[in-house]
């Protein structure tokens, strides 16, 4: 029982709390997003997709959209106080094993969540530049990118960049597979010791996604292929890809480990969706193909 309390500490050292020996809990995660009200990205998709893989899934709103499979309407941010406030009720009483962090639209908002996990020393926080949607819509405030670079990268175990957010944070043109390493590098001078570039955007039949773990030496680079799907269906893709890796590392997987459970789940949740007509313009993929039970775990 002492060890495991020993271990609960290191992950949120401000958090003091007793466990009794034999009680049963589940394995929790928390995702900071922002909200779409048509359910196929944000908030939806990670609290579905963590759900689907058997973690319990709290969350903080940072914004409310008016969206749907054609673009966004509007966005109208959450109080930073309010978000603060949202993050420290579940820290505090929940105590989630990883943090998804998604959409955050200002500078201010981007503070409130720095100033609050700051203090929380979880064991993984996945960070999803979410600038654009899928749409092609703006969703960050182009006067944030300077603080969300060199306050909320530093924080963050993992980044999740496509190519064109990747190109945004790195500020380079990324051509080649060459170039995409060298934009790692870039990235990672902020602070975050992985990046997950997203090959997406690339052209070609198979989508190669780049992770790079510059925390160790020598440097370790993993690729990711899978079969291109042709669909419409790719709204929300982003977001379910970032928690579905955020789902893995709290239930214990290591990185690479992770990023390869969730690329086969993207995939797979893809492949499932993309015959069905949700909407009029990019529907959602199928987060519940094949959905898994919430895991229990039992401190001893």
């Amino acid at each position: 029982r002492f060890c495991l309390f020993v271990f609960l500490i290191n992950i949120c050292p401000s958090l003091h709390f007793y466990v009794e020996e034999g009680q049963m809990f589940y394995i929790t995660a928390l995702t900071i997003a922002g909200s779409d009200c048509s359910g196929g990205a944000g908030i939806q998709a990670d609290l579905k997709t963590m759900s689907a893989l058997g973690v319990y899934a709290a969350s903080a709103i940072t914004a409310i959209t008016a969206q749907n499979t054609l673009g966004v309407q509007s966005v109208s941010a959450v109080s930073p106080s309010l978000v603060k406030e949202q993050i420290r009720s579940v820290l505090s009483d929940i105590r989630p094993l990883a943090i998804k962090i998604g959409m955050v639209n200002d500078i201010p908002t981007i503070r409130a969540i720095v100033e609050t996990i700051s203090h929380y020393k979880c064991n993984a926080v996945v960070l999803d530049p979410v600038m654009v949607a899928s749409s092609g819509d703006s969703l960050m405030q182009n006067n944030a990118l300077h603080v969300f670079r060199n306050e909320l990268l530093p924080l963050a175990s993992l980044v999740t960049p496509n190519i064109p957010e990747a190109e945004t944070l790195s500020g380079m043109k990324i051509k080649s597979s060459s170039d995409v390493r060298i934009a790692a590098q870039r990235i990672t001078k902020y602070g975050c010791p992985m990046v997950l570039i997203k090959g997406g955007h690339l052209d070609g039949d198979n989508k190669i996604d780049y992770l790079f773990d510059f925390s160790s030496s020598p440097d370790s680079e993993y690729i990711f292929t899978e079969k291109t799907i042709e669909t419409m269906n790719t709204h929300g893709t982003g977001c379910t890809l970032s928690s579905a890796i955020t789902a893995f590392l709290a239930r214990g997987m290591q990185m690479a480990e992770a990023v390869a459970c969730a690329k086969s789940f993207m995939s797979k949740a893809l492949s499932e969706g993309k015959d069905v007509k949700i909407g009029d313009g990019h529907g959602p993929v199928n987060h519940f193909f094949d959905p898994e039970s919430l895991f229990k775990k039992q401190y001893l």
